[in-house]
């Protein structure tokens, strides 16, 4: 494309974007990122690409640093509307390299949005693993298995993509920042980032690498790695990812799945539970129509994964919030009675409706599958059992076990895998996500007396009840700020050069 084709709006578009981020208007710059680049491309765009970068460059007096930002929706765009060649997705791996190589070495005087930083990072994991999935898929033809073994090993590389996330974290010195701002030194998430005396680029993109290297580490599931790569943040106050809704409920959601996965329930209840109420309250009143079919995807597979957690740890609706309870009743108490009565193709059907697209070999998915149903498996002496010690509240080893049509040290053996299924590790406020305390999670406890079975009902755990309702009180109050704060907007004339 030369000039010649780019059309009047486009023009304008371009324009006016780069004269906002030049003059550092973070609010309008927020509009046309969000609003009219969404409204073109509807318009003009829906199944074609954006004029390429090369062709708008004069329109920005050739400035590499927006043309390598307006490249970055180019490429964006072009993942949403086609299926890009093996040379589009180089190409974009190569703008991420040129723009991640100015925040990290350049001198970057600009404030961007933190939308659109936390897209940035959000967007460069997706394509890492949009790319692995395009290269294992069995529909590659022969040019493009061919174009794929021609690139450099290091497009879209694993290693490659965590190292440059780990860069803008170490160059930022988000960490630092992070604890400052726990000492009370500093208060970087309720200025949202922004600061008169430098740009917000590097620490606000250090920050979101963070979250982007613990969703990486989930998808090839490493999920002890997830967790504690997110140490640095505390995922239970307020911070620059509650600001942000596609973070928030990205975070929860690879947060909530981690902990699943290292049969975490309580704490994986938690995050989903938090998600769940925030989604509800954003979707009506969101800016971005365009951006709610993935926010009501997440919620779905969320619902989904408490389905699952509900159906091998059952009793656990006191951590729920009633909205989210009721919801789960209606979208899934038939398929958790099913998976309660041991259907594991329901398991099986749920977490592959729910997990993420895991990155790997095509025995990716096979093997978290496995691993998920290895849990399922510890766990399917749980819903028999409790059907029948529910009826007692003492019973002899002998009655039940004839009653249950098992040898009596067949009976004892499911006994302690009962009570070690119910046993869980939950998180106990520890300085990494990975700390936690043992705690009994079912709803009935059994001891053993000689040959007799007590069966005590549990209460609700009023504290952890009452630590649920605290958090969720901090959301509302944090929402009802977010729909009734703008960004800060940084004067250009208050920026230091």
């Amino acid at each position: 494309a030369t000039m010649s084709d780019v059309n009047d709006t486009v023009k304008q578009f371009v324009r006016y974007f780069y004269r906002h981020i030049k003059a550092k208007n973070v609010y309008e710059t927020l509009t046309m990122y969000e609003r009219s680049f969404a409204a073109i491309s509807e318009r003009f765009f829906k199944r074609e690409a954006w004029p390429a970068p090369r062709a708008i460059s004069s329109l920005a007096d050739d400035d590499k640093v927006f043309v390598l930002l307006y490249a970055e929706l180019y490429y964006r765009h072009l993942y949403m509307t086609t299926t890009p060649s093996v040379d589009e997705r180089k190409a974009s791996w190569e703008n991420y390299c040129a723009l991640f190589g100015v925040a990290l070495h350049g001198d970057v005087n600009m404030q961007l949005p933190n939308l659109w930083l936390y897209e940035m990072v959000d967007e460069f994991v997706y394509q890492f693993q949009s790319f692995h999935q395009y290269k294992v898929s069995p529909k590659r033809t022969a040019e493009e298995k061919s174009a794929l073994d021609a690139l450099d090993k290091q497009v879209w590389d694993q290693t490659s993509v965590v190292n440059f996330l780990q860069a803008l974290v170490d160059k930022s010195d988000v960490k630092r920042v992070l604890e400052r701002e726990r000492a009370g030194e500093i208060s970087f998430a309720k200025d949202e980032g922004y600061s008169i005396e430098s740009s917000n680029v590097l620490r606000t993109l250090g920050y979101f690498a963070l979250i982007g290297i613990s969703r990486v580490h989930v998808l090839v599931g490493n999920y002890e790695g997830a967790l504690t790569s997110l140490d640095a943040i505390d995922l239970d106050k307020e911070g620059m990812f509650t600001k942000v809704s596609g973070a928030f409920v990205a975070t929860s959601y690879h947060v909530g799945f981690a902990y699943l996965m290292c049969s975490r329930y309580t704490d994986a209840i938690r995050h989903f539970n938090e998600s769940l109420q925030y989604i509800d309250r954003v979707k009506n009143g969101s800016t971005r129509p365009h951006a709610l079919p993935l926010l009501m995807k997440k919620q779905e597979q969320m619902y989904a994964l408490l389905a699952i957690i509900s159906a091998l740890v059952p009793g656990q609706q006191h951590l729920l919030d009633d909205g989210v309870a009721l919801s789960l009743h209606q979208k899934y108490s038939d398929k958790i009675s099913r998976m309660m009565n041991g259907e594991v193709s329901i398991y099986d059907e749920l977490f592959s409706y729910a997990c993420p697209k895991f990155v790997g070999s095509q025995e990716a998915y096979k093997t978290q599958l496995k691993a998920f149903l290895e849990i399922v498996a510890a766990h399917a002496v749980i819903p028999k059992l409790r059907s029948h010690l529910k009826m007692y509240a003492t019973v002899k080893v002998a009655k039940l076990a004839a009653v249950m049509d098992v040898s009596e040290s067949d009976l004892r053996a499911s006994l302690t895998a009962f009570d070690k299924a119910n046993t869980v590790k939950q998180w106990n406020g520890g300085a990494s996500a990975l700390d936690g305390d043992d705690v009994y999670c079912g709803d009935i406890r059994v001891t053993m007396e000689g040959d007799v079975i007590k069966v005590e009902e549990m209460k609700n755990r009023k504290s952890a009840k009452t630590f649920f309702e605290q958090t969720n009180k901090k959301l509302s109050m944090q929402l009802e700020e977010l729909m009734a704060a703008k960004p800060l907007v940084v004067k250009p004339s208050a920026i230091v050069s």
